[in-house]
């Protein structure tokens, strides 16, 4: 999933600049762009948000009101401070306002495109899953008492939501202005999803306080009335099983991936590994349990230098590549 930069300025050269500087990061990040804290406001309302970088001098409302205003409505969004005008205070006073970076003015839009990156990361921490049933997964994280932010994506329209679990509680959910058990109902509609995994959960006050169960039954109600009401059958789009490379077929694989995304994609080596049959053994029956069907692929985040791609078979493939490289891009390869 492409996640969205909202970049926040009154100087509209400064976001021409920064938008142009960050198409070499486009596979990484998509920006969109607000003139002030107010339209940015109304940004986040229509938008799934990742990470917002606002200036602090502006205008109605200005980037320390914004950050506020993130915080009390938006405390999974992280935000960071760029200013013309930096002093020890005003940093102390943005980091306490929840600010997770700061950076003053001028500054080299690598180094702000790498306290982008390495703050987006954080999202996909806990793991990503693709062609997934939100509602059996959920029930899962459900069970195990997991703490943590869940971002899905639906993949039939598009539509992306957040979910806030705490000990395996759900706290609260949103989609774009949609907040609460109307956003769950949403989300619990969507029958294939890509979702990534954070650990941890910003929210402390819990905002919904129905059994997750009786949310998945309600919202698969809902879904049949508007399929009855509209006329129109459920159309159920078959997704089709991967099967992952043979074991002589990994240099053709290799080269499948370069031609696609070029050498610089960040592959560093794909290998087999039975060491990771278990972990992946484990996964698989969790989701024939939970009748979610076996692992088809797995990206492991594990805090080290390289990240990890795993495809189940008589023997595990494992791909390694780099933190830079577009992940997004080269699962979608590897489901083709």
């Amino acid at each position: 999933m492409i996640k969205n930069v909202l970049l926040v300025d009154d100087d509209r050269e400064m976001l021409v600049a920064l938008k142009e500087g960050f198409q070499r990061f486009k596979d990484s990040f998509a920006i969109l762009l607000a003139a002030d804290g107010l339209k940015a406001v109304e940004s986040l309302k229509k938008n799934t948000v990742s990470l917002v970088v606002t200036d602090l001098k502006m205008p109605g409302m200005d980037g320390f009101e914004l950050l506020t205003h993130i915080m009390e409505h938006y405390p999974d969004i992280p935000v960071i401070i760029i200013t013309g005008y930096s002093t020890p205070e005003m940093e102390r006073l943005a980091r306490e306002g929840g600010a997770v970076g700061y950076i003053a003015k001028p500054f080299l839009i690598e180094n702000l495109a790498r306290q982008i990156m390495s703050t987006l990361r954080k999202e996909s921490e806990g793991g990503t899953l693709h062609n997934v049933s939100s509602g059996m997964f959920l029930q899962l994280i459900e069970m195990e008492q997991k703490t943590c932010t869940i971002r899905l994506e639906d993949k039939f329209s598009n539509k992306k939501g957040i979910l806030f679990f705490n000990e395996g509680e759900l706290f609260d959910a949103r989609v774009n202005d949609l907040q609460g058990k109307n956003a769950a109902y949403e989300i619990f509609s969507w029958d294939q999803v890509n979702l990534s995994i954070q650990n941890g959960c910003a929210l402390k006050e819990k905002r919904i306080h129905s059994e997750m169960q009786h949310l998945i039954l309600e919202a698969a109600r809902r879904k049949d009335e508007n399929v009855v009401e509209s006329g129109q059958p459920a159309v159920m789009e078959e997704v089709e099983p991967f099967e992952p490379e043979p074991v002589d077929a990994i240099a053709a694989l290799k080269e499948k991936i370069i031609a696609k995304l070029g050498p610089a994609c960040g592959l560093e080596d794909i290998y087999q590994d039975n060491a990771w049959d278990s972990r992946v053994l484990q996964f698989s029956r969790a989701g024939d349990f939970f009748n979610l069907g076996g692992l088809e692929m797995g990206y492991i985040d594990r805090g080290e230098e390289n990240d990890f791609i795993v495809l189940p078979g008589e023997n595990t493939t494992v791909i390694s590549v780099s933190p830079k490289c577009p992940r997004d891009k080269l699962l979608r390869i590897l489901s083709e």
